[in-house]
């Protein structure tokens, strides 16, 4: 058994350490990738991190307790969409499953004007982050979400506004899936309230393992 933390975009693997050590729980049974290892230069599209990802996880040892914020939670539910028996549970965060047009735009203008040192951080340069997620428009799981059978926890930054439409949704469209919402958190909930993530993570975890 495996549990994986899957950060967002713009964030690294780090932005999990705080809620991971809120958990207390035995470290070496928590992986949390560094997304952006897996790009290949010249090859900087949602495609090719998703088979990467994927690899990642199938080189894991028996069933995976998978959880994902905003890019790492589409990540993970790609998978858990593509191997249903390999994942074990399933946590999305701050997450749309059909690209929404508006925001994509409004984000990419956020990064044209971001500095590059932002980027630097979570070792991505700035024009593959913009590339990245302009390969990800057409991307829409709307069809396929009923095919979910694991045990599913969708969680919201109170203050994501824009990521609460979607948070509902899921919770109607995937089976006997949950909705909570993380009191005092944006949309990097994993930053913003560590702890109180991390209770909640470890309280679903501790409750379908």
């Amino acid at each position: 058994m495996t549990y994986m933390l899957v950060h967002g975009l713009g964030q690294n693997a780090t932005s999990w350490r705080k809620v991971i050590d809120y958990m207390k729980i035995d470290s070496e049974k928590i992986v949390s990738p560094d997304l952006f290892q897996f790009i290949e230069a010249g090859k900087i599209d949602y495609r090719n991190l998703y088979h990467n990802f994927f690899d990642y996880c199938e080189n894991q040892d028996g069933s995976i307790d998978l959880g994902g914020l905003s890019l790492g939670a589409i990540l993970s539910l790609n998978y858990a969409l593509d191997r249903p028996e390999k994942v074990n549970s399933l946590i999305l965060i701050n997450t749309q499953y059909k690209m929404p047009q508006f925001l994509l735009s409004v984000q990419n203008v956020i990064f044209q004007v971001l500095p590059n040192s932002v980027f630097k951080k979570m070792g991505l340069p700035k024009k593959d982050a913009i590339q990245l997620m302009k390969s990800m428009k057409e991307l829409d799981f709307s069809m396929r979400l009923s095919e979910i059978s694991c045990k599913t926890l969708i969680l919201c930054g109170e203050k994501d506004k824009p990521n609460r439409k979607a948070a509902k949704q899921l919770s109607n469209l995937i089976m006997d899936a949950k909705l909570k919402f993380i009191q005092n958190a944006g949309h990097e909930a994993n930053v913003d309230n560590p702890e109180g993530m991390a209770k909640i993570i470890k309280s679903f975890w501790v409750e379908n393992t």
